[in-house]
C-alpha cells in the first residue's frame, strides 16, 4: 500500500521558518515528480512547490519563490519543503503528492496542476500567527 506521511508542521510566528517533510513508503518515487499544495480553509488547494524526478529542476508558485526550498532524497525516498519567512496568510494544510509514473518534462505549468499527482498525503497543519 503507498503511503505519502507528512510531518513537520505546527504553530510559528510570522517570519519564522519550518521545515516539512514527507516520507513515501509501499513503493519507491526515485523517479517520479513530487510537489507539495496546501489548502487554506473555505479555499481551494493551490500549488506550492515541485520537482522533478531526478531533482534537478524545480518549481515554485510566484508567492513563496525565494522564501520555500524543495528538495529530495531519493535513497530515502523523502521530499523536504523548507519554508522560511512565513506569512500569516499562509496558514494551512500542507499536501504532499506523487506522481503515480515518471513522465518526462511537460512544461513548467503541468506540476502545478493536483489532477497530476496520483498519491496525496493526508496533511499537516502549517499555523502563521502574527
Amino acid at each position: 500500500q503507498v503511503q505519502l506521511v507528512e510531518s513537520g508542521g505546527g504553530l510559528v510566528q510570522a517570519e519564522d521558518s519550518l521545515r516539512l517533510s514527507c516520507a513515501a513508503s509501499g513503493r519507491t518515487f526515485s523517479r517520479h515528480s513530487m510537489g507539495w499544495f496546501r489548502q487554506a480553509p473555505g479555499k481551494e488547494r493551490e500549488f506550492v512547490a515541485a520537482i522533478d524526478g531526478i531533482g534537478e529542476i524545480t518549481f515554485y508558485s510566484d508567492s513563496v519563490k525565494g522564501r520555500f526550498t524543495i528538495s529530495r532524497d531519493n535513497a530515502k525516498n523523502t521530499v523536504t519543503l523548507q519554508m522560511n519567512s512565513l506569512k500569516t496568510e499562509k496558514t494551512a494544510v500542507y499536501y504532499c503528492a506523487a506522481e503515480g509514473a515518471p513522465k518526462n518534462y511537460r512544461g513548467s505549468a503541468y506540476y502545478t496542476r493536483p489532477e497530476n499527482y496520483d498519491y496525496w498525503g493526508q496533511g499537516t497543519q502549517v499555523t502563521v500567527s502574527s
